[in-house]
């Protein structure tokens, strides 16, 4: 149940991401027609608003990453070949992304505050529309890593009663 929840969840994710690249063709493509053409004038907020879209992108993307379990990660020793093993290989893993994703919630929050002060120089937006995605994105790594180390110890406990 909460699994397929989490998937839709994702899914919205996704189609969000879709709806942001389309717009951040937008500004880039009058950035580049402004500079090579001369058909329309410079717009200076362009090249901000392009900005703003690419950092929701990154924080939604990496938040699906964390879902589909495509996030970054080293892995200094071989897969393991024992279920334990396993278990603890890919805990691991997930227990820094749930560290990760908490500082990132309770830092965020500060720089909301901060960014709540401020405004961008060309668009004059306020700035915490931009910095809420950090927070926002370590609730939903919390969520997912969360979610998926659950996964694990529950697979690990099925294999162990099956043995």
């Amino acid at each position: 149940m909460v699994g397929r929840v989490l998937e839709q969840f994702c899914l919205v994710l996704r189609v969000l991401l879709g709806v942001l690249m389309g717009a951040l063709a937008i500004p880039v493509a009058m950035q580049v027609i402004s500079r090579y053409t001369g058909l329309i004038p410079t717009f200076l907020w362009t090249e901000e608003l392009a900005t703003f879209i690419f950092v929701w992108i990154v924080m939604i993307g990496s938040a699906v990453a964390v879902w589909d379990g495509t996030h970054f990660d080293v892995r200094v020793t071989r897969d393991a070949s024992s279920p334990l093993a396993r278990l603890l290989q890919n805990g691991f893993v997930y227990a820094l992304i749930m560290l990760f994703a908490l500082l990132f919630v309770v830092y965020g929050i500060d720089y909301v505050e901060f960014g709540n002060n401020q405004r961008s120089v060309m668009m004059r937006a306020n700035l915490a529309l931009i910095y809420v995605s950090v927070p926002m994105a370590g609730t939903v790594w919390l969520l997912f890593a969360g979610y998926r180390l659950a996964e694990e110890i529950s697979a690990f406990r099925n294999r162990s009663a099956t043995s």
